[in-house]
């Protein structure tokens, strides 16, 4: 393997792929997840339990999709993953079939921005065609999804978010089923309310000015200092 690129990053892929299983976004081998460092990326292999997943099960390629390390092939889906790396700058990608977004993207053009959450996604999320998996062409569609927002949904097929690193990454494949299941409850009740770019305008402001959602210490009773 490429000594460039950081062994622990293998170990972030194979922790994050767990973590979705854990979290109910992916079953059995049904997902994937990446990260890069500089010309090369870390990625979940086809045919691979993403619960079960460890650091040496992980594949290795560069920008063009050669493998330089890992001893199983990459996922199916590399195109896609390669595609959001070459066109956005970004460290990691999630692409999941998780049960809500993935409901949504069965019957939804656009999942609307209801919730001042949703944010960190880039708002309103589009939903890219449906194409064949693992094809230039649905990475494509993907792609063009995506352009100002770090989440897709992928008709009848699931979704995909990006992120600095895979952490975040994770983060935000949670956010977007959350947002997906409050859509589908709030559809239950009636029309969703769709949150217009003015009052997003005053929710970034808020958090600008706020710091909301940034980790503070808490001083706890007998804390020293």
């Amino acid at each position: 393997m490429s000594a460039h690129l950081p062994e622990a990053l293998r170990e972030e892929v194979a922790t994050g792929a767990r973590r979705l299983a854990a979290e109910r976004l992916v079953i059995g081998t049904a997902g994937n997840l990446s990260a890069r460092a500089g010309d090369l990326v870390a990625v979940t292999p086809t045919g691979a339990v993403l619960a079960d997943l460890v650091a040496d099960d992980v594949s290795v390629v560069d920008l063009d999709g050669r493998v330089a390390g890992g001893r199983l092939a990459p996922t199916s889906e590399l195109a896609l993953h390669l595609g959001i790396y070459r066109r956005f700058a970004t460290g990691a990608v999630v692409h999941t079939h998780s049960p809500m977004a993935t409901a949504l993207a069965c019957v939804l053009d656009e999942l609307p921005c209801i919730h001042y959450q949703m944010i960190p996604l880039g708002g309103a999320v589009r939903v890219a065609p449906h194409v064949t998996f693992g094809t230039d062409q649905l990475a494509e569609q993907v792609l063009d999804a995506l352009e100002g927002r770090s989440a897709a949904l992928m008709s009848n097929h699931g979704c995909v978010v990006h992120a600095p690193a895979v952490a975040a990454a994770v983060e935000l494949a949670m956010l977007l089923e959350w947002a997906s299941t409050v859509y589908w409850h709030a559809a239950q009740l009636g029309t969703p309310r769709v949150l217009d770019e003015a009052g997003l305008d005053a929710v970034r402001a808020a958090i600008e000015a706020r710091g909301y959602g940034r980790t503070q210490a808490l001083d706890r009773p007998g804390d020293a200092g």
